[in-house]
């Protein structure tokens, strides 16, 4: 079984390929790990070298079947977790993830799925991300978009929020931006990328990097 760090680099290797539909650079890894690139090729190597990764260097990474097994695993507790924490716990939506982060490392098989059971099997965590069943299958899904992929004049469900940075979705609870609110397209800026969004008829503008973290379907598409 990998190492803590190991389950992370995995875990992120899953979510962006997810995200950028394909193979993932050290740079982005990189990036998203807030670690040194010499440092994520190292662990690429290594991972490689394990059979967990199939890397290319100056191309990317992508996983094995073992690999993409145990990043299903850690972020099936992840995500189980959330929720427990929330549901049961009652903390906020912007408190579970960094919680989430250090019990999905030590969480056993048993009490991961005695959790999923007690929660009756849910299918989304609390920022509407999908939970992997105990096996692996991922639940069926809307098609969904970035925000910034939307066009003026409609309106559109919140359907996930990326949930890595409490202190924005902290902000999303604020502006009352939650899993399946309504939310309506007022203005596109195309000389920022930035959107004026109608969220419970009051005027609100989003950066294109928040946009970027809120995941939408059409209303009525």
């Amino acid at each position: 079984m990998p190492t803590i760090s190991k389950e992370d680099y995995l875990k992120t290797i899953f979510n962006q390929r997810i995200e950028k539909n394909g193979m993932v650079t050290t740079s982005r890894l990189a990036e998203v790990l807030e670690i040194s690139n010499a440092a994520t090729s190292e662990m690429a190597k290594k991972l490689s070298d394990e059979g967990f990764v199939q890397y290319q260097k100056y191309k990317g990474l992508d996983l094995t079947g073992e690999g993409e097994k145990i990043a299903l695993e850690v972020i099936r507790r992840h995500r189980l977790w959330e929720l427990f924490l929330m549901k049961v716990l009652n903390l906020s939506w912007s408190e579970v993830h960094d919680e989430a982060e250090m019990l999905e490392h030590t969480t056993t098989d048993f009490l991961i799925n005695k959790i999923d059971e007690y929660l009756k099997y849910p299918q989304f965590d609390p920022h509407g991300s999908p939970i992997p069943g105990k096996n692996g299958e991922m639940p069926l899904q809307p098609f969904i978009m970035p925000l910034n992929q939307t066009e003026s004049g409609k309106s559109y469900f919140v359907k996930r929020v990326a949930d890595e940075n409490s202190e924005l979705v902290n902000y999303f609870s604020k502006i009352g931006l939650l899993i399946d609110s309504e939310i309506f397209i007022k203005q596109k800026f195309s000389f920022d990328n930035s959107i004026i969004i109608n969220v419970r008829n009051v005027d609100i503008t989003l950066s294109e990097k928040v946009c970027k973290s809120i995941f939408v379907i059409p209303n009525n598409p």
